[in-house]
């Protein structure tokens, strides 16, 4: 079989040697390729690995030096505690109003402002997106203190407006981004498609609605994971402005851990709260972007693509 592969690269005028140097450096240069992934897969799994693990052992295998990343004992008292402590399904519902309507907000808004800024010509339209990129970079610390005498005058503290009325503005928690992802989108559709439109009495608004939102699938999707793990992970803006403990999202809930493990445990949390535990919280915190992001990854990775943000 060697010789008939050798005498068939002879015969076309290619040096057989040369043939397996290119293979061999091909395969050397894919082996690096995969080694730098592994390696940076690695980097962003191991604190979440960290934390399964160490949310799974009991406080005697945490400080052992002997035991790593697998516990002697399987310890499931650590994320039923959390899970009680945390009050996790009032943390879930509020969390899930202000990522829905948040989401849903930005998802509508913003790939209307995408679409005006990559389609139609106005006085002042780059100037305006201008400003529109500008909010981009301006980080919120830094306007959180108007914005919160803005927000009480208008009696939205210990309330979810803060978080679902500016999404609908095409404003809200990184909605400049979201925009610029749909005016990309936009830009890059052939405009014989809303000419064809105009011809058959289509009015803008109805283009948009009806032809090329439906084309902006990818778009979409990459906007709606964005938006909704942005809002489910935002810790800043939910501290400032939520007040009660009743109203505080799942990754807020975990400023309140020891008081719901000290009226859980009747005043014995010194001894249960430990760092297990506080790994256990973190873990619940952070499983359901993860869930969703093995389900979504593949559709994500190829929506990505068709975006044109990596041109």
């Amino acid at each position: 079989m060697e010789y008939r592969e050798k005498h068939r690269l002879s015969t076309t005028g290619i040096p057989w040697m040369l043939v397996w140097t290119r293979r061999l450096q091909r395969f050397f240069f894919l082996g690096l390729v995969y080694l730098l992934l592994i390696d940076i897969a690695f980097a962003f799994l191991l604190p979440v690995i960290y934390m399964a693990s160490s949310s799974l052992m009991t406080v005697q295998d945490f400080l052992d030096p002997g035991v790593f990343w697998i516990p002697r004992v399987v310890y499931w008292d650590n994320i039923v505690l959390a899970y009680q402590s945390m009050d996790y399904l009032v943390g879930l519902k509020n969390s899930g109003i202000i990522v829905g309507f948040a989401t849903i907000g930005q998802i509508i808004s913003c790939s209307l402002a995408g679409y005006g800024f990559a389609r139609f010509k106005f006085p002042g339209r780059d100037f305006l997106f201008m400003l529109v990129l500008f909010t981009f970079i301006v980080p919120p610390q830094t306007i959180i203190v108007p914005l919160f005498i803005l927000y009480r005058q208008l009696g939205w503290i210990d309330t979810f407006m803060p978080f679902t009325v500016p999404a609908f503005l095409a404003h809200g928690l990184r909605g400049s981004l979201l925009v610029l992802i749909f005016r990309q989108f936009f830009k890059r559709q052939p405009y014989e498609l809303e000419e064809a439109a105009y011809i058959d009495g289509c009015t803008p608004l109805r283009t948009y609605a009806q032809i090329m939102l439906p084309l902006a699938r990818p778009a979409l999707l990459v906007v709606f994971l964005f938006s909704l793990v942005w809002h489910w992970n935002d810790y800043y803006e939910p501290m400032m402005y939520l007040m009660k403990p009743q109203n505080f999202t799942v990754p807020l809930r975990l400023q309140i851990l020891q008081q719901g493990l000290q009226e859980i445990t009747g005043g014995a949390a010194g001894e249960l709260f430990n760092e297990p535990l506080v790994m256990a919280a973190c873990f619940l915190v952070v499983i359901p972007p993860l869930v969703l992001y093995v389900f979504a990854q593949r559709f994500f990775v190829e929506s990505i693509e068709r975006t044109g943000l990596v041109d």
